[in-house]
């Protein structure tokens, strides 16, 4: 006789946003204590980022997303720490809508 595992139910978004940016951090780290650099972690993550958004959306979709992204990057959004402040509060914390999402 199996049994089923049922699977838990989809969290609220902002509970998904928290425990994916968590998670993503965490790998991070792990990848800098391997002798990973920054640099290299930044454009494989942005890569990663954009095939599964492109995956998931299709070229067309996304290219339109990402076209106000260097004003969000010039005006701060994804400075976290001192250097400015996460998309919905001041204190940078907030994971927000993501990096690509249509604002």
């Amino acid at each position: 006789m199996s049994r089923f595992i049922k699977p838990p139910p989809f969290l609220a978004e902002e509970d998904q946003k928290r425990i994916a940016l968590d998670l993503l951090l965490d790998a991070w780290d792990t990848a800098l204590q391997r002798g990973c650099q920054p640099e290299t972690l930044a454009t494989t993550a942005i890569y990663a980022a954009l095939t599964d958004m492109i995956d998931i959306y299709g070229a067309d979709p996304v290219a339109e997303m990402i076209e106000d992204l260097p004003d969000r990057i010039r005006a701060g959004e994804f400075t976290l720490g001192d250097g400015g402040s996460g998309p919905g509060d001041d204190d940078g914390d907030d994971p927000g809508s993501g990096p690509i999402s249509a604002q």
